[in-house]
């Protein structure tokens, strides 16, 4: 099947609609709007959902368990997003992931808003494990597709794509999480999949007149070549897989905690085979090779960064939930006769990321040629995420056995995404500008990849640390080596600017 060209892909659709952009930007954004609407209410009473007592409609887990599952479900849905773009790439087009990928995470949630099944549960996560994987990476690279390659508002695109993700984000915790406590969980469910079934609709209805050719040519289509080493690969992963259920149900081992196991192994080594592949490959030169190693320390703090930003949704939720005073009237002397539903501070970092990332985009323009470089910048994310938990242990060790004022928690989620605004961004420029021009792609993977990484540790050792000692315990220590490991990768940023080789 011939490929169009940019030019023919451009001109097949409306160029002119929202504020100024194609037609079909509006498309993407609403689509996307409602998956991360029905993506980030389901995730935010999940933990809830899970360790809640059968009487309150939950399953009655151990909390470290209902913690473990979301931190292992959060680093699959990272893993999944390698695997759909991959199958976008080769196989299927970008059009037809959206497409799939809505409808399986639609499904997913319908079976979340039926009653209580433990396998049901799991099947449901799969299914937006799945779909998630299909539509995430592909929906971002077809809002790149509908633009000219030098098209100066591809910047305010994207600006204005992530814009629609984070009040996605922001309003569905405000709604599922109201909607949890006051109706029950399965109507908080049942709303989030009600949201992704408005964005499968309005993308069905919509694709064909505002995207015009756009994603729907397959981008480096699999040759008969690649199709037996493909098949290959997959026919022995899929025999090791076997091979391994068997053995875990032979010697009794097939259960919840060895399956995360096998993902702990899988999502380790993938970023482990990517940097190997770069390093032996010889289409890497020398000075691609140096910037791969400066990359690994960057690699390395992005895990720790995200490893507390992604507790989040676990750790700090369910501190919110049982160990911050959410009854304002009790905070306001009776002048606010509200309670919080705990979901709703899974609201607070796509509202900070929406008020202050214009403000550090000013900021950085602003410094000029002070602008601190990519591993400072990297050092000071570390400092506000390490700072984060720092703060929440004067409360914890001065107010007894009191619940803590909600306060300390919003100014936690605020240092966490102002470091996150210092991270993240950066990352990924410098993501693409160290990638060796041979695995350009598979650097960016190794990025998102970090966040599968952090969410495995969170699982596998995080959490069950959590477990055995207090809050201030935790978060003192936790916040403390944070902040260390940022001191540790400012000290040695003069080593790594040699390895970079030009690369700020």
């Amino acid at each position: 099947m011939s490929q169009h060209t940019r030019e023919e892909i451009v001109n097949s659709m409306p160029r002119t609609g929202f504020f100024g952009h194609p037609k079909g930007l509006f498309t993407l954004m609403i689509t996307e709007f409602w998956e991360r609407f029905s993506y980030y209410g389901m995730k935010a009473i999940l933990v809830y959902y899970l360790y809640y007592s059968v009487k309150d409609g939950g399953f009655g887990l151990p909390d470290a368990l209902a913690l473990q599952i979301v931190s292992i479900y959060g680093a699959m849905i990272y893993m999944s997003g390698v695997v759909g773009a991959w199958l976008a790439d080769r196989i299927i087009g970008t059009r037809k992931a959206i497409l799939y990928g809505a409808i399986l995470i639609m499904i997913g949630h319908i079976l979340l808003s039926l009653p209580n099944n433990f396998t049901l549960l799991l099947v449901a996560l799969l299914f937006i494990i799945l779909g998630t994987g299909l539509l995430k990476p592909n929906i971002s690279s077809n809002v790149g597709e509908i633009y000219e390659k030098n098209d100066p508002k591809v910047d305010a695109a994207f600006t204005l794509f992530v814009m629609s993700i984070n009040l996605g984000a922001f309003i569905s915790p405000l709604i599922v999480g109201w909607l949890q406590k006051n109706a029950g969980f399965h109507y908080g469910f049942a709303v989030a999949a009600v949201g992704m079934f408005f964005g499968l609709i309005i993308y069905v209805l919509r694709a064909k007149p505002t995207l015009g050719l756009s994603g729907l040519d397959i981008p480096n289509p699999i040759t008969p070549e690649d199709k037996k080493k493909t098949l290959t690969y997959v026919t022995v992963i899929v025999i090791a897989f076997v091979i391994y259920f068997l053995f875990a149900q032979l010697t009794g081992n097939l259960n919840l905690q060895s399956f995360m196991s096998l993902v702990t192994a899988l999502g380790i080594g993938l970023p482990a085979v990517y940097f190997i592949m770069m390093f032996v490959s010889k289409k890497t030169t020398s000075e691609e090779k140096s910037r791969v190693a400066a990359y690994i320390p960057l690699f390395l703090a992005s895990v720790v960064f995200w490893s507390i930003q992604e507790q989040g949704s676990t750790i700090l939720a369910a501190f919110a939930d049982k160990n911050t005073q959410l009854d304002l009237a009790k905070v306001t002397n009776g002048a606010i006769n509200f309670v919080i539903p705990p979901a709703w501070f899974q609201s607070l970092n796509p509202l900070f990321i929406v008020t202050l990332a214009p403000l550090f985009a000013w900021l950085w323009v602003k410094l000029g040629r002070f602008n601190p470089p990519t591993v400072v910048k990297f050092s000071i994310a570390l400092f506000l995420a390490g700072f984060s938990y720092v703060v929440m242990v004067y409360p914890l060790t001065h107010n007894g056995d009191a619940l803590m004022n909600p306060a300390w928690l919003v100014l936690s989620y605020l240092l966490v995404t102002m470091a996150e605004l210092c991270l993240s961004p950066t990352g990924l420029s410098v993501t693409t500008k160290l990638a060796p021009s041979a695995f350009t792609s598979q650097m960016m993977s190794i990025w998102f990849l970090a966040n599968t990484v952090a969410q495995l540790f969170n699982g596998q050792v995080l959490v069950k640390y959590y477990d055995t000692v207090n809050n201030a315990t935790y978060f003192g220590n936790i916040g403390m080596v944070t902040i260390g490991l940022g001191i540790v990768l400012l000290i040695v940023s003069p080593f790594m600017k040699r390895f970079m080789k030009g690369i700020h």
